[in-house]
């Protein structure tokens, strides 16, 4: 079965709802973490949060948030997150953002350098973690994923860029780190 993502060229209303927790009851959400697997190793995506796919649950799975690997494509770290809430944001950073589910429009997003997260691992295991620079910067990118809000939506500048310019563009324009403290909240503000 060939798996389909949603995208803002048909879908856009659909990916802006709200995603409903996981019932670890029900394991068909198992399934789905594969079927998020298998997307993010062939289209070669950071991450992906199941509403891109088409299922509306509080369920994100991570295949590479680490800068040092981006050009591995074979590197996989495998890290799924059930029903996640950040608990706290701090520090200040600025990255060019891209989306499976927004085509090729690329934003510069703010976000936090640093998240509390807790979260159920796909082994029910109840989990706190703390996640830094680009890391924190995926993750909330898919967090508000399950908000419905996309990316676009909090950038200061959108481009048009194929994957391949973006690619390019974006080693250019680095990842920014422009503070490590602060409350999130207030260094946005300023």
């Amino acid at each position: 079965m060939e798996i389909k993502a949603k995208t803002i060229a048909g879908d856009e209303e659909y990916l802006r709802q709200i995603s409903v927790d996981v019932d670890l009851s029900d394991k068909s959400y198992l399934e789905e973490i594969d079927q998020l697997e298998e997307y993010c190793i062939k289209n070669d995506l950071f991450a992906l949060a199941a509403i891109q796919l088409g299922i509306p649950k509080r369920l994100v799975y991570f295949r590479n948030t680490r800068l040092d690997k981006i050009e591995d494509e074979e590197w996989n770290e495998r890290k799924v997150m059930i029903n996640p809430v950040i608990t706290k944001r701090e520090g200040l950073t600025k990255y060019w953002e891209a989306c499976a589910s927004c085509l090729d429009n690329m934003g510069l997003v703010s976000r936090p350098y640093k998240i509390h997260v807790e979260y159920i691992d796909e082994f029910g295991t109840k989990k706190k973690e703390i996640f830094r620079e680009f890391e924190a910067t995926v993750l909330s990118h898919e967090y508000d994923h399950l908000n419905g809000i996309l990316h676009m939506d909090i950038a200061e500048e959108i481009l048009i860029m194929p994957k391949d310019e973006r690619k390019k563009y974006r080693e250019e324009h680095g990842y920014q780190i422009l503070a490590k403290k602060g409350e999130y909240e207030e260094l946005l503000k300023k």
